[in-house]
C-alpha cells in the first residue's frame, strides 16, 4: 500500500486553469488529484534512485474560483491527513483583472525549536484565519536546501551513515543524503500544508550545491580535484530537477520535455537523469534553469545565475551566450504587460560600497594591477564572497541594458522589479539616470528580501549598514580607481531599510499600479514561547504616481 511520503506540493498554476500538483509516494503507484468541483487528474509515479515521484497535471480550473483538493494513491486517500489541525488545501485560480500578490525571499535553513520562520509564521496565519489576505503566487529565490551547512538532526543521520572524518564531511554527498534535506525542510507541518496551497516558482542559489558555488575558474578546478565533487554536483543538480525544477514547467512545457519523456517512460528512470545532470555540470548550454512565467498582466523572468556561468577570466559572464539571448527573447513587447518581475537570487543593485568592491576585486583578478595583485584579489573574491553580477561587469552592463530597454518607450511596463535574495537582509533601491541620458519610462527598483530562516553575525550587519553610507561610497570610489574600474552611467539610492530579520516581501501588483510589503517573523513577547507572527514593517505604494510613498511607523499583525 502506497503511502505519501512528501507533498503535496502545488506548483504550477495560470489563470486559465491548469495546475500541476508534485508528491512523493512510498511505492509505484498511480497518484490522483481529485478537486472538490469535479476537476481530477492522475499519473503514474516514476523511480529516481529508489524513490517515487509524480506530477499530476490538472486543467479545465474555474478562472476566479477557489477548490479544495484531496491526494489518492491507487485511488486511497492520503491527504488531507486524518485529524490535521489546517484547513483544507484548496487551489486558488486568479480571476482576470484581479489583483495579484507575490510572496518572495530566500536562504530558508533547516528550522529548529529556538529560532522564527518567515514561511512557518505566514502558514500559521493563513490557517488561523482562512478568510486572510494571502500570496497567490511564492517565489522562493535560492538556498532552500543548504547542503554544505547541515542542521544537528541531520549531521547526526549522516553519521550513523558513513565515517564524516572522510570528506565532505558533514555535508550532503550523494542523492539520498538531498533526499534528507528535502524531508527536512518541507515535511514542517506548516510549511508542508503553506506549500499545499500556495503555488510556488523555485530558483536555486549556491548552498542548494555549495557555498559560492561558481566563483571563479580556479575555484572550480580546486573542486573538480576533490574525490567527492562530482557525486555532489551530479546529485545537487538531479535532486533540484526532481524537487523544484519540474514544478516550474508549465504541463505544456512538460509534455515537450523530452529528459521528462525519458524518466517516465521507463522503470527506473536514475541513468537518464544522471546522464543529463553530469552533462549540465560541465557544459551550461545543455540545461536551461531560467524560465517564465505569464500570469495575466504580469511576466516572470526567474534566471539562473549559478548553473550558466562563463568562468574563464577573460569572458567572465554570469550567463552564457546562450541564456542572455533565451533572456533578451522573453522581454515583453510594448503593451504585452503592465509588470515585468525578474527573480535572480543575487541582487542586480548591492550597496555601492559593496558594489565597488566587487568591481574593484573583478578587475584585479583581470589583471589590471598585475599577477600579484590577480593573487591577492582571487583569495580576497573566495573569502569575501564578491560573485555578485558586480562581480561580472559585463553582465552587469548587459542586465542594466535589457532593464533599461524593456522599461523605455510607448507601451512600457508600468514597473520593472529585480527580486533578489542571497544577502541575509531586505532593502529597496532605486536606480536614477542622469538628465544627459534617457530615463526609463518604467518604474524600476531592485527588492531585495532574505533570509527566510537564517541569521546574520552583527559585524555582517555593521558592513551592509557601511556600504550604503556615505563613508561607504568614498571608500568604493577608492577602490574603483585603484583598479581602474568605470564605472555605471547611472547610480541608485536606498529607498528603503536596510532590514535584518527573518521575512518576506509582498509585491500586490493591480492593473498598473504596485505596492510593497514587508514581513518580518516575530514571536510574541507577551506568552513566553509563545507563536510567531508576521509583523508588517513596511507597507508603501511604489509605483511612479505613488512613490516613495510612507514607511508607516507603526507596526501592524496579521
Amino acid at each position: 500500500m502506497a503511502g505519501l511520503r512528501l507533498g503535496p506540493l502545488l506548483r504550477h498554476l495560470d489563470p486559465q486553469g491548469s495546475a500541476t500538483v508534485w508528491i512523493e509516494a512510498g511505492r509505484p503507484c498511480t497518484a490522483r488529484v481529485r478537486c472538490a468541483d469535479g476537476t481530477s487528474g492522475r499519473a503514474r509515479t516514476f523511480q529516481i534512485a529508489g524513490h517515487h515521484y509524480a506530477l499530476v497535471p490538472l486543467a479545465g480550473l474555474t478562472p476566479g474560483t477557489a477548490t479544495a483538493y484531496e491526494v489518492l494513491l491507487d485511488e486511497r486517500p492520503v491527504w488531507p491527513a486524518p485529524h490535521s489541525r489546517f484547513p483544507p488545501s484548496t487551489i486558488r485560480v486568479p480571476a482576470p483583472g484581479a489583483e495579484l500578490r507575490v510572496a518572495f525571499g530566500s536562504c530558508r535553513r533547516a528550522p529548529d525549536a529556538t529560532a522564527t520562520d518567515a514561511l512557518d509564521a505566514l502558514a500559521g496565519g493563513l490557517a488561523a484565519d482562512p478568510g486572510a489576505e494571502r500570496p497567490d503566487l511564492l517565489l522562493l529565490l535560492g538556498d532552500q536546501v543548504y547542503a554544505d551547512s547541515v542542521s544537528d538532526g541531520t549531521r547526526r543521520w549522516l553519521a550513523a551513515r558513513r565515517d564524516l572524518r572522510e570528506a565532505p564531511g558533514a555535508e550532503v554527498a550523494d542523492y539520498e543524503e538531498y533526499t534528507r534535506l528535502y524531508y527536512e525542510s518541507w515535511l514542517d507541518p506548516e510549511v508542508r500544508w503553506l506549500l499545499s496551497t500556495v503555488p510556488s516558482c523555485h530558483i536555486f542559489d549556491d548552498h542548494d550545491v555549495i557555498d559560492d558555488w561558481n566563483t571563479s575558474a580556479a575555484w572550480l578546478a580546486e573542486m573538480r580535484a576533490t574525490p567527492w565533487w562530482q557525486e555532489r554536483l551530479v546529485s545537487g543538480l538531479m535532486s533540484y530537477w526532481v524537487h523544484q525544477h519540474l514544478g516550474n514547467l508549465s504541463p505544456a512545457e512538460l509534455a515537450a520535455d523530452p529528459l521528462y519523456a525519458a524518466v517516465r517512460d521507463t522503470p527506473d528512470g536514475t541513468e537518464a537523469l544522471r546522464s543529463f545532470a553530469a552533462l549540465a555540470g560541465v557544459d551550461p548550454a545543455a540545461a536551461r534553469w531560467s524560465y517564465r512565467r505569464d500570469v495575466g498582466r504580469t511576466r516572470l523572468l526567474m534566471v539562473d545565475s549559478r548553473a550558466a556561468r562563463v568562468l574563464d577570466e577573460g569572458r567572465r559572464a554570469m550567463l552564457d551566450e546562450g541564456e542572455e539571448r533565451w533572456l533578451r527573447a522573453q522581454l515583453p513587447g510594448p503593451g504585452e504587460c503592465d509588470h515585468l518581475l525578474i527573480g535572480t537570487s543575487l541582487p542586480w543593485l548591492l550597496p555601492p560600497f559593496i558594489h565597488d568592491a566587487e568591481a574593484w576585486n573583478a578587475a584585479l583578478c583581470a589583471g589590471s594591477r598585475g599577477r600579484r595583485w590577480a593573487r591577492i584579489g582571487e583569495r580576497l573574491r573566495r573569502r569575501a564572497d564578491l560573485e555578485h553580477w558586480a562581480a561580472f561587469p559585463s553582465s552587469f552592463a548587459f542586465l542594466t541594458e535589457l532593464i533599461t530597454g524593456a522599461g523605455s518607450g510607448p507601451g512600457a511596463p508600468a514597473t520593472v522589479s529585480v527580486l533578489s535574495g542571497d544577502v541575509h537582509h531586505a532593502y529597496v533601491a532605486e536606480p536614477f539616470w542622469p538628465n544627459s541620458v534617457p530615463q526609463p519610462t518604467s518604474h524600476v527598483r531592485q527588492l531585495t528580501c532574505s533570509p527566510v530562516h537564517n541569521s546574520v553575525p552583527a559585524p555582517v550587519r555593521a558592513g551592509f549598514r557601511l556600504g550604503w553610507s556615505r563613508m561607504g561610497r568614498a571608500l568604493g570610489h577608492v577602490l574603483a580607481r585603484h583598479g581602474g574600474v568605470v564605472g555605471p552611467l547611472f547610480d541608485w539610492r536606498r529607498a528603503g531599510g536596510p532590514w535584518f530579520g527573518n521575512q518576506l516581501m509582498t509585491l500586490t501588483l493591480h492593473g498598473r499600479s504596485a505596492r510593497l510589503r514587508l514581513d518580518q517573523a516575530r514571536r510574541s513577547r507577551r506568552v513566553r514561547g509563545g507563536p510567531v507572527r508576521l509583523v508588517t514593517v513596511m507597507d508603501r505604494p511604489i509605483t511612479p504616481e505613488g512613490a516613495p510613498g510612507p514607511i508607516h511607523p507603526a507596526e501592524t499583525r496579521h
